[in-house]
This record gives C-alpha cells, sequence and structure tokens, in this order.
C-alpha cells in the first residue's frame, strides 16, 4: 500500500477520526459532545508533533508525508468541521455562505501558506518555531467551545449566531499578519487545563438547559 505507516501519524488520524464522529453529533443536534469532539482534535494535534520528532530515523519523505497529512487533517478537523457544526445550526441560507467561505477559505490559505513556509524553514533550520505567523487554525478546538459557554448566561439562540459570526472574525484572523506565541508544554497543558474548565460549563449549561 502506498502512505507511511508508523506510530507518528497516529494521533493525527485519531484528530480526524474525532471530527468525523463530532459530524454525526453536530447533525444530531448533539452540540457540546460535537464540540467536546472538536476540543478532541485540538488535544491530538497538540502533541502529535511532539510524538512525530520523538522518530529519530525518519526519512525526508516521511517527515514531508506528515507535514501534508497533517495539514489536510487540520483543514477537517479545524477549517470545515466548525463551519459544518454552525450549518447544522440552521445557518443554511444563501448569505451565511459568506461566512462559511471566509472561514474554510482562511483555513485553506492558511494551511497552505504554512506548508510552503514550514517546508522551507526545516531546510533552513532544525530549531523548534516560537511564534506563529497569523492565528493557528487549531485555536478553533478552544475558541469555539468557549464561546458555547455563553449559553450559561445568554439564550441558546443568541450564543449560536455569536458562534456563526464568530467564523468570520476567525477566519480573517487566520491570515492575518499577526504573531501569536507558540506555546511549549507548560502551555498545551495549561491550555488543556482551560478545555477541561470549557467542557465542565458546556455540559453544567446543557444540563440546566435540559432541566430547567
Amino acid at each position: 500500500m502506498i502512505g507511511y505507516y508508523n506510530y507518528t501519524v497516529i494521533l493525527t488520524y485519531c484528530s480526524l477520526l474525532s471530527a468525523l464522529v463530532g459530524t454525526h453529533f453536530a447533525f444530531s443536534h448533539n452540540y457540546v459532545y460535537a464540540l467536546f469532539c472538536l476540543m478532541l482534535c485540538g488535544f491530538f494535534d497538540s502533541f502529535d508533533g511532539i510524538v512525530a520528532r520523538s522518530k529519530k530515523d525518519r526519512t525526508l519523505e516521511e517527515k514531508k508525508f506528515g507535514i501534508q497529512i497533517d495539514s489536510l487533517v487540520d483543514l477537517v478537523s479545524f477549517g470545515v468541521f466548525p463551519a459544518l457544526i454552525a450549518y447544522s445550526m440552521g445557518f443554511t441560507d444563501l448569505p451565511c455562505l459568506i461566512f462559511f467561505t471566509i472561514y474554510v477559505l482562511g483555513a485553506v490559505i492558511r494551511l497552505g501558506y504554512f506548508n510552503v513556509m514550514e517546508d522551507t524553514r526545516q531546510q533552513q533550520t532544525t530549531e523548534k518555531r516560537k511564534y506563529y505567523q497569523g492565528l493557528p487554525v487549531t485555536s478553533s478546538s478552544l475558541i469555539f467551545p468557549m464561546i458555547y459557554c455563553l449559553t450559561a448566561f445568554l439564550s441558546i439562540h443568541i450564543v449560536q449566531s455569536i458562534y456563526f459570526l464568530g467564523l468570520g472574525v476567525v477566519g480573517i484572523l487566520f491570515v492575518s499578519d499577526i504573531k501569536v506565541i507558540k506555546p511549549g508544554l507548560k502551555g498545551i497543558l495549561a491550555l488543556i487545563g482551560c478545555g477541561a474548565i470549557i467542557l465542565a460549563i458546556m455540559v453544567a449549561a446543557g444540563y440546566v438547559r435540559m432541566n430547567g
């Protein structure tokens, strides 16, 4: 079979699987479960690079394959999946396509640009990247669940509208020429802690809404 099969891409494929399962939940209107799957995508993506670098005998082809696979899965998990969640909320009118286009196109452009720049950077240096150029697409795994936490204070319809409008804002930030600090291991663990808090708020808000 074509392709490269080793443990370095397992977490990347787990992210893809999580997005597919989350899409099922989204179209079943189980948004807490869907957004939990989105957060899982972010969790898997946070460690896939660390896992990949642990294999010291990777060939150049394996490294390039890993970069391409990571970006392709990121497009599904963080580019298409959050947009599908919004679509499942009922934003299906033709004008809504403007926001979907801004978001998904922003993710595509960013990931394509990153592929080119990362390939060039790895040929020039082995140093770890300290900054991201533009907002990373993986940030959507915390941004949109965080927005959904507002259901603890606002009506579900208002929060869904904020979520939808957020697609346009985040899509623009994907391609904005801004510097975003790349978190180290401690930063990743802190973000996971934030994710746990966000998840707890989402679950609690959903429970109150169902029993209120």
